[in-house]
């Protein structure tokens, strides 16, 4: 099933759910780009329970899951960005405390039309489209360069409340959602596929799951990195850290109260065990087995809290995230 009819069949799966079953229910809500993994392993895991469980994954972005997530409104939280100090605050006034469990990396994929004859560009070229300045003003793909086209600049992006937009900003801004705001925004990347697949001058963000769910209709654009060389989002790209500084993780947020729950506790373990493998079916770049083994440890040893600090933070190595989190 591809991730557009999974995003609505989870959706009408929150309109006909009873009521009556609210004590097997693990509602999950957050990130459109960590979606596709989550809703795998939801799926699997609700097979091997016979039905016996139900799982809920939404997609109101990450800042909008964690709003839901700290008000414990949610068991778990997907996340494109690690939890920031506004949420930690909201999270430890209503009393939640919870685990940070980073599932996998991502490659946030920079794309445009396949007739688009964009085939790369540096961080420089992207802060010139998407800064607060450019609002109203930078129009034109020339005024991004000479070179390019005499044509109408279309953008596409994450809405404010998604994980991405956070990165991505911080990433090419050089400050988290520090963005023009007159493009074409929205929390479900579907729609974002959709802007930018029909439009020759458009370019757009989403996580590597869309992009690749969809590479018939988009081409993904190499971006130039801090060694001057131009890369195309892969797996290989991520774990060799060449792809920076687009390369991020991916988490989820588990509520300590939920994890008491038998049907949470097993649906958490489920996902450590599955999801190396999930995350590579939906083109995720799968963390080494130690990290799902650590993150294990971690609810085990009850080791709470974020390694982050609640900062947004650009160009963490798959290998710098692993020795944070054994610090824990």
């Amino acid at each position: 099933m591809s991730v557009v009819n999974k995003v609505l069949v989870t959706v009408a799966g929150f309109a006909v759910m009873s009521a009556s079953h609210a004590d097997s229910i693990i509602k999950i809500d957050g990130s459109s780009t960590v979606y596709p993994v989550t809703e795998a392993v939801a799926e699997d895991f609700q097979k091997a329970q016979k039905g016996a469980v139900k799982v809920t994954v939404g997609i109101s972005g990450t800042g909008g899951g964690f709003k839901k997530f700290c008000r414990g409104e949610t068991d778990i939280s997907d996340a494109s960005r690690p939890i920031l100090k506004k949420e930690m605050e909201d999270c430890a006034k209503a009393g939640i405390k919870y685990y940070e469990l980073p599932v996998a990396f991502d490659a946030l994929t920079v794309v445009v039309n396949p007739k688009s004859k964009i085939t790369q560009l540096t961080v420089e070229q992207l802060k010139t489209m998407w800064e607060p300045a450019a609002q109203g003003k930078v129009t034109n793909w020339k005024q991004v360069d000479p070179s390019f086209a005499d044509a109408p600049l279309k953008l596409f992006g994450a809405g404010s409340d998604s994980g991405t937009f956070d990165y991505f900003t911080e990433a090419v801004t050089g400050k988290a959602k520090s963005s023009r705001g007159d493009y074409t925004a929205s929390e479900d990347d579907n729609v974002l596929v959709q802007g930018v697949s029909r439009d020759v001058n458009a370019l757009g963000y989403f996580g590597y799951a869309y992009y690749y769910e969809n590479k018939a209709k988009l081409k993904a654009v190499a971006i130039v990195n801090s060694k001057g060389k131009a890369v195309l989002p892969s797996e290989q790209t991520v774990i060799d850290g060449s792809y920076n500084p687009m390369a991020r993780p991916i988490f989820i947020y588990v509520n300590e109260k939920s994890l008491e729950r038998p049907e949470v506790r097993q649906f958490v373990e489920f996902y450590m065990k599955n999801g190396s493998k999930l995350a590579s079916e939906v083109k995720y770049v799968p963390l080494p087995a130690k990290a799902y083994q650590g993150n294990l440890e971690h609810l085990s040893k009850k080791k709470l809290g974020t390694v982050f600090g609640g900062e947004a933070e650009v160009g963490v190595t798959i290998e710098t995230l692993l020795a944070r989190e054994a610090k824990l």
